[in-house]
């Protein structure tokens, strides 16, 4: 059950250029996750479900890339990475589609959320199965110079979601209601049944085009040999040997904290652009949030994700860690400022989106080194990182399930997002402080 140590290239990597397959891999990655996390929050809005109840469910079915260690040993003693990442992404395309019918059924909400759910399952089994496959091919020097392209086109899913298809989502509503007459709602619901089979549709072309182009990621030949129960007692082995490791205790706290305050302003923030003004928001359609997330959030999360991945290769982490903290939480300083003066400016607005993506894109690259370098490393290579990963995100699903809760509680967005910020300053101490384990450097 070990893993192929990081800096052992597999005879394949010749033969596949990373860049052959790193963008497109984790844009695909990317992609259920932004969809169940961002995006269905934006449908079910336009749908007519309420913000607290969209924030709780949206965020519980979150729960599978928390609980993602549970099942990957399993994955490292039978079949290869690579076609557990071409099956999901399989998955996941088949189940948009099965979305996008079931929108016009009379329980929509509970089919829909049931099948995001499966997504989720999916887009977390993809995730173990890929940054595994990611490890094991690249040597800890192409790992780090191909870690800004890996965060970029992971977020350009973000991007590409809640940009360009929630602006197709727009135009489609306004297509429908103006042009074609339909009342509103059937307008909406006609818009996101499109979306969500455009989305099937992305999922189901890159699982064919990986079938191709990714290298396999190892197999293990002596799986077959393998009882349950002997994988049960090598799950309970890999979790000893991950709470062993040295500050384990602190590094777990680390990852939680260093996107707390993200988890509660995540689901909040398409419901803030969304509102009206009389009710605290700024009062953006579909159509112009897709717009301005397009526009000036694309490039300046390209260039924030990319940069950052030489900034880290260039200086070390251990001397940028902090540095990448910092920009990850200055978009929420923005959010409170567009909370408190509701600008009408559409360049205004744009601006604080293109910060808020340039923050997150070279702060978040900084979090996924860390867990690869000081995380990661030993004997259960693979399962480690997708601990470490699954903590992180029920870190964020924490939060997110109650960020609604405390908006309402607060009163609206402009306490809220001062609530925001008090939530950043645990993650600026534990990182300011957080102990290196590896040598940072090749």
């Amino acid at each position: 059950m070990e893993d192929v140590k990081t800096n052992e290239v597999h005879p394949q990597t010749k033969k596949r250029n990373p860049i052959s397959w790193v963008p497109t891999a984790y844009f695909a990655m990317g992609m259920p996750f932004v969809i169940v996390n961002m995006v269905a929050v934006l449908m079910y809005k336009d749908l007519g479900i309420d913000e607290k109840t969209i924030t709780f469910w949206t965020g519980l079915i979150l729960l599978p890339w928390s609980l993602k260690p549970l099942w990957s040993p399993i994955m490292e003693l039978y079949k290869t990475k690579k076609f557990y990442v071409v099956l999901t992404q399989i998955l996941s395309g088949a189940c948009f589609g099965l979305i996008a019918l079931g929108l016009h059924l009379p329980s929509f909400f509970a089919i829909t959320i049931a099948l995001f759910a499966v997504v989720a399952f999916s887009g977390a089994t993809h995730d173990i199965a890929l940054d595994g496959l990611y490890m094991h091919e690249l040597d800890k020097d192409t790992q780090a110079r191909y870690i800004g392209w890996q965060g970029a086109f992971y977020n350009l899913a973000k991007l590409i979601a809640t940009g360009g298809l929630v602006w197709l989502a727009g135009k489609f509503i306004n297509y429908l209601h103006e042009t074609r007459g339909l009342e509103q709602h059937a307008a909406n619901l006609s818009a996101w049944t499109y979306i969500m089979s455009i989305f099937a549709i992305i999922l189901l072309t890159l699982g064919a085009y990986h079938l191709f182009a990714l290298p396999l990621g190892g197999g293990h030949a002596d799986a077959q040999r393998k009882t349950f129960s002997q994988t049960m007692a090598e799950l309970l082995e890999v979790l000893i040997d991950f709470l062993k490791k040295n500050h384990i205790w602190y590094y777990i706290c680390f990852i939680v904290l260093y996107r707390f305050a993200e988890g509660f302003v995540v689901k909040m923030v398409p419901l803030f652009l969304k509102e009206t003004v009389d009710n605290g928001g700024l009062g953006l359609s579909n159509e112009t949030i897709g717009l301005l997330y397009g526009t000036f959030g694309s490039l300046a999360f390209l260039v924030g994700s990319i940069l950052a991945g030489y900034y880290i290769s260039h200086f070390g982490l251990k001397k940028t860690l902090f540095s990448l903290c910092c920009v990850f939480n200055l978009p929420f300083v923005v959010y409170t400022l567009l909370a408190i003066y509701q600008p009408s400016s559409l360049y205004v607005i744009g601006g604080g989106i293109a910060i808020e993506y340039f923050g997150y894109g070279f702060g978040f690259v900084g979090l996924t080194l860390f867990m690869m370098q000081q995380i990661a490393p030993g004997k259960f290579q693979m399962s480690h990182y997708a601990f470490a990963s699954a903590i992180m995100n029920f870190g964020v699903m924490l939060p997110g399930m109650l960020s609604g809760w405390v908006w309402e509680m607060l009163g609206g967005y402009k306490p809220f997002f001062i609530f925001v910020l008090f939530a950043t300053i645990p993650a600026f101490l534990i990182t300011y402080f957080v102990p290196f384990t590896y040598d940072d450097k090749k």
